[in-house]
């Protein structure tokens, strides 16, 4: 077991990664910038992306589709062949993404934004 602190890496531990204020700044505007290439897409089909939490250090993301995606029989797919994928691609830094669906509207208010329907809260 590797000691307190340390973290392993394909076998081998590893000191904790710290990265500068800088590289963490760098990262959150990277990530911001991904988002909002995809984010068009979902608030196509009535939905929207946020990011609810980013541990840039250990490369952990969490995001939520909102909207008419949270009624979607496909939201998991997008989350994981869409969302996961894209931000694996373009953010190298990104190890793993947590995502979910706005569970605050029920199916029939869900439904009824339709397509496009849905407008996000500032």
């Amino acid at each position: 077991m590797p000691d307190a602190g340390k973290v392993t890496d394909a076998g081998r531990v590893t000191e904790p990664l710290t990265l500068s204020d800088e590289e963490q700044t760098e990262r959150h505007t990277g990530l911001a910038r991904v988002i909002a290439l995809m984010r068009p897409a979902v608030q196509a089909d009535g939905g929207d992306l946020v990011v609810k939490g980013v541990d840039v250090e250990a490369g952990v993301v969490e995001v939520m589709l909102q909207g008419s995606c949270s009624s979607c029989a496909i939201s998991g797919a997008t989350l994981q062949g869409g969302v996961e994928r894209i931000l694996r691609q373009r953010l190298p830094w990104v190890t793993e993404v947590k995502g979910g669906v706005e569970e605050t509207l029920d199916l029939a208010q869900s439904v009824s934004l339709g397509r496009g329907g849905y407008v996000p809260r500032s």
